[in-house]
């Protein structure tokens, strides 16, 4: 069997009226939501996954720690769906961001019918009118960002009295980006019993300290050492002046011939970089903070149906997008904290598919890209365009094998700044 798997393939195999055994049996998963599970075509659970589902699943508090796009939503909404399917009660689930909280909304959609389950998702940028008519049909799984989540119970339209099981994706994202008052709030309204779960790539010390203060003996499930890089991503780096970021670009974009997801610092500098694209001919979508949902929206879906190969975003899309087949993510300029990095090139690479990330560093950013290097474990492997005038890393003496540094002077400073 298989040999015959191998030879002609799983989705044959369904054509043939035969079946994979998928590897989600064992892990306490109600009938339901494997038949969900098949029909989708999930045969083999990743990590994350076959190690939390069960703690979940027992109403345990955890900690998950995982490489961005190693399914961590799935590892947390199948248990979501099968806890509240045995006890009355609700889910609330806080993300970052809004692109976030619609994706994980889709997937809670996806295993939420199958026992008569409303979905809220409570994201800024919209009108509350939807958001509200979901409440009024007492949506059991509450999604969404802190801050509408909030007036939404200040209003008086979410009640969260019997909130079951609360749920923090991405959370040091969300204290990066000042939401820990918000939180506070949000939890102070919870009822004291409740299972608690965190997931996230990345969880530093603070967050933890802030995280035990309302979980009950977490378990901790460590698939990745936080700030591990996704290990099937090729990441190359390129020393270039500021003015000669635009003409390599345009050179690698000759080069790779897929999507491409560009990564800059600022709104303005999104906006400059989309339209110097646009203007040679490339279809280019952007998304930061000053599109309004509707654009965000539009440029999300054109990004995955194809009609844009190009999208140029701030961090607001470092764990806001969820898209296979990504071929290059392009560091433009470097992220103002080193676990940005990790965040981004986690955007390619995804669901075990290769993937390739490229950054661009001013000559005096050696410290920046060390400290980078330091974190991730891997160093970049440094490279030049026949076309284009290389710089060197103020510094620092590094060999183009990518092998490591050899330091020649001491370092002006290795800490991101800020910009």
């Amino acid at each position: 069997m298989k040999k015959l798997i191998r030879r002609v393939g799983a989705k044959a195999l369904r054509v043939l009226g035969l079946k994979k055994k998928s590897g989600f049996y064992g892990l306490g998963i109600a009938p339901k939501l494997m038949d969900i599970l098949d029909k989708k075509g999930f045969v083999t659970p990743t990590p994350i996954q076959q190690k939390s589902i069960p703690i979940a699943i027992e109403t345990k508090d955890l900690v998950g720690i995982a490489q961005t796009g190693t399914g961590k939503t799935i590892a947390f909404a199948i248990p979501i769906i099968q806890r509240l399917a045995q006890i009355s009660g609700k889910a609330l689930v806080l993300l970052p961001t809004r692109e976030l909280a619609l994706q994980v909304a889709e997937v809670c959609r996806e295993f939420a019918p199958a026992f008569n389950m409303g979905v809220a998702c409570l994201i800024g940028g919209e009108g509350k009118e939807s958001q509200l008519r979901d409440l009024h049909k007492k949506a059991r799984i509450l999604i969404g960002t802190p801050g509408r989540v909030y007036d939404h119970i200040e209003f008086g339209a979410a009640k969260v009295h019997d909130v079951r099981i609360l749920v923090l994706d991405e959370a040091d994202r969300m204290f990066d980006m000042g939401f820990e008052p918000q939180i506070t709030r949000i939890i102070r309204c919870l009822p004291k019993e409740r299972q608690t779960m965190l997931f996230s790539a990345t969880i530093p010390d603070e967050v933890m300290r802030l995280a035990s203060q309302h979980m009950k003996l977490p378990l901790r499930v460590e698939v990745a050492r936080s700030g591990t890089a996704a290990e099937n991503v090729i990441q190359e780096l390129y020393v270039v002046s500021s003015a000669s970021r635009p003409n390599l670009l345009m050179k690698l974009l000759k080069k790779y011939a897929g999507t491409v997801l560009i990564f800059v610092e600022t709104r303005y500098e999104a906006f400059k970089v989309a339209s110097f694209l646009s203007y040679a001919g490339h279809q280019v979508a952007e998304l930061h903070s000053d599109r309004t949902m509707g654009q965000r929206k539009e440029a999300m879906e054109g990004f995955r149906t194809g009609k844009y190969r190009i999208m140029v975003a701030t961090d607001i899309a470092a764990r806001g997008i969820d898209v296979t087949g990504i071929e290059l993510v392009v560091n433009y300029q470097l992220p103002s904290e080193d676990s940005g990095y990790v965040h981004r090139i986690g955007r390619t690479g995804r669901a075990g598919q290769p993937g390739r990330s490229i950054t661009f560093a001013l000559p005096d950013q050696g410290g920046d890209v060390r400290s980078i290097e330091t974190l991730t474990g891997i160093p970049m492997t440094q490279v030049t365009h026949p076309e284009v005038p290389a710089e060197k890393l103020w510094g620092y003496d590094r060999p183009s094998s990518g092998r490591g540094w050899n330091q020649r002077t001491p370092s002006f400073g290795g800490r991101r700044r800020r910009r």
